[in-house]
């Protein structure tokens, strides 16, 4: 799946060190190799990659060590034998970059929202520069009324780095939206790997069976939060529950 994460940069083992590490402009050469490995991850989710969105990958790659953490406060850590099994968070209200997609398929929804939010973050935007990456990107999920099949319509959101919360600059695609989210309580727990529908359903009975069934915890909608490049074979994932008393 391409992500906000993939186009931060490739995996050091998918990239030379002139790629990796040098400041300056990229040669044609570099630059389509990288187009290419775009190419091939989003052709395993049927989604294509067009060549004028060489720019924003060389712009994510060129900036690829610049990261802000979303801020969040710890409120409890549930362990077993030394496990960490779920924690719980407090994340404050802030300003995220959000768009909607209602692909075939969950993968496919992320993947183009993520493109979009891509172009946002790499100057289309009214501020017309690079705005600097923050993580985890999440996704907002709603469950179908059989509480199993995820809605087609999945949000995913950006949230705008600390110099920006107080003025966001506005995007050029209509299609991204500038949220005022109100503050969230969540249970999150870690997992690695991929995030399909399929490993993500797996996590959420995961999380189910060590929480049991919380009146105040909602079933209808989950947040999946990436944090790292897909290219990283172990790469990390948090399933979020929100609580629905904030």
């Amino acid at each position: 799946m391409i992500s906000l994460e993939d186009l931060e940069g490739l995996d050091e083992e998918e990239q030379d060190d002139d790629i990796t590490d040098n400041p300056e402009p990229m040669g044609e050469e570099d630059s389509e190799r990288l187009l290419s490995h775009w190419r091939a991850v989003a052709s395993t989710h049927q989604v294509s990659v067009p060549t004028e969105m060489m720019g924003p990958i060389q712009e994510m790659t060129h900036n690829r060590q610049q990261r802000e953490s979303v801020p969040y406060v710890a409120i409890s850590c549930q362990e077993k034998m030394g496990e960490v099994l779920y924690e719980e968070r407090a994340y404050p209200a802030g300003k995220w970059a959000c768009v909607t997609q209602g692909e075939e398929l969950y993968e496919q929804s992320i993947s183009m929202s993520f493109m979009k939010l891509m172009r946002f973050i790499c100057k289309e935007n009214s501020a017309g520069r690079h705005l600097g990456m923050t993580v985890p990107v999440v996704s907002t999920i709603h469950m179908m009324e059989d509480g199993k099949t995820f809605d087609k319509n999945v949000l995913t959101g950006f949230y705008l780095p600390a110099e920006f919360q107080n003025d966001p600059p506005q995007p050029s695609d209509s299609d991204i939206v500038i949220m005022h989210r109100d503050p969230v309580r969540v249970l999150s727990r870690t997992f690695f790997g991929t995030t399909t529908e399929e490993t993500v359903t797996r996590q959420i009975g995961l999380l189910w069976e060590m929480v049991g069934t919380p009146e105040d915890v909602m079933s209808d909608y989950y947040m999946v939060a990436v944090y790292e490049n897909p290219g990283v074979s172990r790469r990390r994932n948090e399933i979020w529950f929100i609580r629905r008393n904030q």
